[in-house]
């Protein structure tokens, strides 16, 4: 009982020490801002399921005075339809204020293009993968499984259509034609999205809007990109619109949480799975702009 306690009070100890070596970490390590003309650059990477943090970085950065144009690094497959939209509109709204060069890393693909098409200018690296234009919807259908190993499941809804997805039954004509008119619909707004953004003729998109990816050369012949180049090209080409051609570059990144400062973003992101879990919330169901 006493190694007991002694092994909870080390660990205390211990825990106690992290807390303050990251408060000390976070407070030294501030940086402060230098005033003066500045490119700001917001990164965009991974699958986006959200755009809450994307949108106040870019909105801290239109509000900013110093910072004379913006590039937005996107390094994405894509992600959820409804979050690609939001950064979109964000994308465009800025246009009209500051310039926007966007600035393709490996994969801009999918909603990465999507989210892109609206920039005044748009970079890519001649190897990037880009396009993907189209929309998926994915689910499990674990029905005979649940049938062999003698699962039965009780669904009580309120419509016809309300388990549109139920893993535990085959989907009906019915609700595969509902679907399908989802994916219909976020499918036109795609090509439209991607024809306005880039002045292009909606018929002439959906020429090669069939899911089908390029490289950044293949992409620039067809109109999706303007130069090909990296992230300092993409700097360079801001300052010019900008006519800022000595601002600096200053990375616009979202305040981390005293979790995420003492434990990793990762490690947060997986505790906060595991409470998802645990309170039953495993069910998805997203439309995405996605290459898959």
């Amino acid at each position: 009982m006493r190694r007991l306690k002694k092994f909870f009070t080390f660990l205390g100890i211990v825990f106690f020490i992290l807390i303050l070596f990251s408060i000390f970490k976070g407070f030294f390590s501030s940086k402060v801002a230098v005033p003066g003309e500045k490119i700001g650059v917001v990164k965009v990477e991974g699958v986006i399921k959200r755009s809450d943090t994307y949108v106040k970085l870019l909105d801290k950065l239109e509000r900013n005075k110093e910072i004379k144009a913006i590039v937005l690094r996107v390094d994405s497959p894509g992600g959820v339809v409804g979050a690609c939209q939001e950064i979109y509109d964000k994308v465009k709204e800025i246009t009209k204020k500051k310039p926007i060069v966007v600035s393709m890393g490996s994969i801009a693909a999918s909603g990465g293009l999507y989210i892109s098409v609206p920039a005044t200018k748009i970079v890519a690296n001649p190897g990037t993968i880009t396009g993907s234009i189209g929309v998926i919807l994915q689910a499990y259908n674990v029905k005979e499984l649940a049938d062999k190993v003698g699962i039965k499941v009780i669904t009580v809804k309120s419509g016809k259509f309300k388990d549109l997805l139920n893993p535990f039954r085959e989907p009906d004509k019915g609700s595969l034609q509902i679907l399908q008119a989802l994916i219909n619909d976020s499918y036109e707004q795609f090509v439209e999205a991607v024809a306005k953004g880039r002045k292009l003729p909606i018929e002439k998109v959906k020429k090669f809007a069939d899911g089908r990816v390029f490289t950044g050369r293949q992409a620039k012949k067809l109109g999706l990109v303007d130069e090909l180049g990296g992230f300092e090209k993409a700097v360079e080409i801001a300052r010019k619109l900008s006519k800022s051609p000595s601002a600096k570059v200053f990375e616009a990144k979202p305040e981390r949480t005293f979790l995420q400062k003492l434990l990793g973003e990762k490690t947060e992101g997986m505790l906060n799975n595991l409470s998802r879990v645990l309170n039953g919330e495993i069910k998805d169901f997203y439309l995405m702009y996605l290459l898959d």
